[in-house]
């Protein structure tokens, strides 16, 4: 079973829910392209790396969610989430140049899951959604949204789980 990023829900509101997460490590890549297209491009590189394409030549665990943040430069920021056992001294050196390690912070985080495929206007929605039902609670978004998916993409878009978060000011 694939190891799913942890998270404690701090409270539930009307379409989404504020999430405390704990620090941890993503490996990440910037491409270029459509949201759908970048995360197909994002993913070729991560995979290589958890499939021992690292300066260790170690295998890691795919764990969910993957992670897409749009760029203010354009194009999108593809990012896997590394198992909870790892930190910032245990995650492999990257051998492509491409890729690289970060430390996440600890933080509030409000989340609003919606299912089906990868679509431009499906992740805009929903992001704005968010935004709409933070400024109805008087919540203050702290950076830009930014995109989970859950499940592999031969998943019925039916059944997917997919996510718009933003963290929040503490």
């Amino acid at each position: 079973m694939t190891e799913v990023q942890p998270y404690t829900v701090e409270r539930s509101y009307d379409g989404f829910e504020v999430r405390r997460y704990p620090d941890h490590q993503l490996v990440e890549v910037d491409v270029d392209g459509s949201f759908f297209e970048a995360g197909n491009r994002g993913f070729r590189p991560l995979i290589g790396f958890i499939s021992g394409n690292n300066a260790a030549r170690q295998q890691i665990a795919m764990t969910a969610p993957v992670i897409q943040s749009p760029r203010p430069a354009g194009g999108q920021t593809v990012s896997f989430v590394m198992p909870e056992t790892m930190d910032a001294a245990s995650v492999p050196t990257p051998t492509n140049s491409a890729v690289r390690s970060r430390t996440v912070a600890g933080g509030l985080v409000a989340a609003r899951r919606f299912s089906g495929g990868s679509s431009t206007p499906r992740y805009e929605d929903n992001a704005a959604d968010l935004l709409a039902a933070l400024a109805r609670e008087g919540l203050t978004p702290d950076g830009d949204v930014y995109f989970a998916r859950y499940d592999p993409p031969w998943k019925p878009g039916f059944l997917k789980r997919n996510e718009a978060l933003v963290r929040l000011a503490d």
